[in-house]
């Protein structure tokens, strides 16, 4: 697309169902969109399926294991940003074990799913992570 470098990352929608929420992370200062929060995720590195990759960030970033069986695929979009083009597929993920702890220096906070994405005044999200907030609140939200 128009000559930028595409990045292929996979994110996951980490659903904890008894209250009706999901983990966000917030970009770390010195990063591209420093700020914004997203969904967990990274870079599929060379030889990864996506799954494998998920299961490699979020071990990395959270401490938290997750099976590849528990990965559902729920959506993948791309969007052009002013420097790259972001291909991005987001998994949705109910079960894992741990407790989500930022090893990247990264805050993070569980949002209500039935609002995810709209409250862009404590929570700014990239815009690519807004159209799946929106895709996850009409499918996953009561």
């Amino acid at each position: 697309m128009n000559g930028k470098r595409e990045l292929n990352v996979v994110a996951a929608a980490l659903v904890d169902e008894s209250s009706g929420s999901l983990l966000l992370a917030r970009r770390p200062e010195g990063k591209n969109l420093a700020g914004m929060w997203e969904y967990p995720g990274g870079k599929i590195e060379a030889g990864e399926t996506p799954r494998e990759a998920l299961a490699r960030e979020l071990k990395e970033e959270l401490n938290l294991n997750v099976s590849r069986g528990d990965m559902i695929s729920f959506a993948k979009t791309v969007f052009e940003y002013e420097t790259f083009v972001l291909r991005m597929e987001l998994f949705v993920c109910k079960r894992w074990t741990g407790e989500p702890t930022p090893t990247e220096g990264q805050r993070i906070a569980w949002v209500n799913l039935k609002t995810v994405g709209t409250d862009a005044e404590n929570y700014p999200m990239p815009p690519a992570d807004d159209v799946l907030s929106e895709r996850l609140r009409n499918e996953l939200s009561d």
